[in-house]
């Protein structure tokens, strides 16, 4: 039977409940904070409470996207689950190299040893260090996904290596991966490379493509059976059409929502209200929920995207007979 993988434990795919596909519930520190002090999202006390609100508003789950070595805590990850009841999926994985720097450990890694760290992380539990080194010690709490980038246009050479261990880790684990889709670019190239490395289009995630506002290339990215995670929904200028409500009143005219997953990517404090930003995580249940009903797109749609299509995005896949162990 197939499961969902939270910090906390496995659980239902039906159990899931009302999921944002893509967040950045905690980032301690790292080179993500060092470039941007406004990533710092720490403290778990005012994390706690901003996921406490959309929980009262209605969520129940969330995919916290920061990957290895990139201020990920799964000790912080799993004590706000606890302090909210919100299930939350943890990555394993790599983002771009901007995150890490040119003499960070995964430059002199094989793809095969890559791909033992992303198994260990899903398998045994993610290293309360973050792989920051140089000694590892396994937490509880495992990786539900593997969460890796491509660049502008498709993936670079290192994407690529990162790229064929998520491939190595899913038919060793059945892990789903979500990417990281640069400017909205490059998913078919993502998809390709992933499907001819073994993994199916169904157990792949490609996040930002809203940011891409053209029917042909949503139409072409749902035909391929791979899930389309929309994250910029609160982040189109006053007066300017709302392009993520467009994609999404296309999709459901082409009967195509039933590969759409909704989140925020909100990885800054001035996104929060416990920092004093905005819109706050309950934005996709309040104003933004309000907005797909104004465009003819009710409580059926909204419910494919936030509680069906997750629940079969995240959900690990059987083991491939006879992968690599």
């Amino acid at each position: 039977m197939t499961f969902i993988r939270t910090v906390l434990g496995d659980v239902a795919p039906g159990d899931l409940g009302v999921t944002y596909a893509h967040e950045h519930v905690i980032i301690d520190g790292g080179r993500p904070v060092q470039l941007e002090p406004d990533f710092d999202l720490g403290d778990v006390d005012r994390m706690s409470r901003e996921v406490g609100e959309a929980a009262a508003a209605g969520l129940r789950a969330v995919v916290d996207a920061m990957p290895c070595d990139a201020g990920r805590s799964a000790a912080k990850l799993a004590e706000v689950s606890r302090r909210t009841g919100v299930h939350v999926v943890a990555s394993t994985g790599l983002h771009h190299e901007r995150y890490y720097g040119p003499a960070h450990w995964s430059h002199r890694v094989s793809v095969e040893e890559l791909a033992d760290l992303f198994v260990a992380d899903i398998e045994d539990g993610i290293d309360a260090n973050d792989y920051a080194g140089p000694v590892v010690h396994r937490t509880p709490h495992r990786a539900g996904v593997v969460k890796v980038a491509g660049s502008s246009g498709g993936p670079s050479p290192r994407d690529e290596r990162v790229l064929a261990a998520a491939a190595i880790a899913h038919a060793r684990t059945g892990v789903p991966i979500l990417t990281h889709c640069e400017a909205g670019t490059g998913a078919l190239e993502q998809l390709r490379f992933l499907v001819e490395r073994g993994v199916g289009a169904g157990h792949v995630s490609l996040s930002h493509v809203d940011k891409v506002v053209d029917r042909g290339y949503h139409r072409e990215l749902a035909a391929t059976g791979a899930f389309l995670e929309y994250d910029q929904s609160f982040r189109w200028s006053a007066g300017q059409e709302n392009g993520t409500i467009r994609l999404l009143t296309w999709l459901a005219e082409d009967g195509l929502l039933g590969q759409v997953l909704l989140g925020m990517d909100a990885a800054r404090q001035g996104y929060y209200t416990v920092y004093g930003g905005g819109p706050g995580l309950t934005w996709l249940l309040r104003g933004f929920s309000e907005a797909m009903e104004a465009a003819g797109l009710d409580a059926a749609p909204r419910r494919t995207v936030l509680v069906e299509n997750p629940a079969r995005s995240f959900a690990f896949a059987a083991r491939v007979e006879g992968a690599a162990m």
